[in-house]
């Protein structure tokens, strides 16, 4: 079964990044993908109307969601929609979160993933300062959900620097993990590549890390060089910068064989007692 990672270069613009990401899931879904995976902020990159933006979809007032699930059933492809600002369930006025949603290839929405680890840092570049809990709320729960490739754990960029959400994820029995991220170009440059790599490494999962790559309002940039990452660690697929769709195939067979040589899953001797137990999406 194959799968597709898409890198964008999105800007505050919400109807011309999505009429790119629709263009990019027809390419995959052209390429044989069952499972497109779109990147962080990939409806809009600069806008300070995040949580306007989210209201709007949640009160079924905006595009983001109608176009998504027109996509999944045009294209008959399930969609990793990225993130999108949405405050929870039934709570339109509550802070957002930086929400993954996960669509069936009939439209419909089988999972949301609220991100947990929250981007609070200062990076050396021209913003320099970074405080995504301004605006989100953490999540709270970890989610995993059965698709056509296989059982996928949903995260979201920073959250690759916590291998313990990782290690809870291959716990609850998953075989791919989504990685939508939009890392800076500095901290990108300096561990996007070993990141991506040990998350794959160490839970014997492949890991499909859709990247923002370019110049975004803001000022902003950031580091592309989406990538799609075997449980052995190899890199099947990159892109270094601006837009594009990448391909791989899971092979099942050999991931159960990586994982009967080395039974990593058997050999740990401690555990993070305080992870969540993860929601199960059917």
């Amino acid at each position: 079964m194959s799968v597709a990672v898409l890198q964008m270069v999105s800007q505050d613009d919400v109807p011309a990044n999505l009429a790119t990401a629709r263009r990019l899931l027809e390419q995959a879904a052209a390429g044989g993908a069952r499972l497109a995976v779109l990147p962080e902020n990939f409806a809009a990159m600069g806008r300070r109307d995040g949580a306007a933006l989210g209201r709007a979809e949640a009160e079924g007032r905006g595009p983001v969601l109608p176009c998504l699930r027109q996509a999944a059933r045009d294209f008959g492809l399930w969609i990793v929609a990225g993130t999108l600002p949405l405050p929870p369930a039934g709570r339109p006025q509550a802070k957002a979160h930086a929400c993954s949603l996960l669509f069936d290839d009939h439209g419909e929405l089988v999972a949301r993933y609220d991100k947990l680890h929250l981007f609070d840092v200062d990076v050396a570049d021209p913003r320099g300062r970074y405080r995504e809990s301004d605006d989100y709320a953490h999540g709270e729960r970890l989610v995993v959900a059965n698709t056509p490739v296989g059982r996928l754990g949903l995260t979201v960029c920073y959250d690759l620097r916590f291998p313990e959400l990782y290690g809870a994820l291959r716990d609850a029995g998953a075989e791919l993990i989504s990685a939508p991220s939009a890392f800076t170009a500095v901290t990108g440059a300096a561990h996007w590549h070993v990141l991506v790599r040990a998350r794959a490494l160490e839970t014997q999962c492949y890991v499909l890390a859709a990247g923002q790559g370019g110049r975004h309002p803001g000022p902003r940039e950031t580091y592309g060089h989406s990538a799609i990452v075997d449980p052995w660690g190899r890199l099947l697929a990159e892109q270094a910068q601006g837009e594009g769709v990448l391909l791989a195939s899971r092979d099942a067979e050999e991931q159960a064989a990586i994982r009967q040589r080395m039974p990593m899953h058997r050999h740990r001797r401690f555990s993070v007692s305080a992870v969540p137990r993860p929601v199960e999406m059917e």
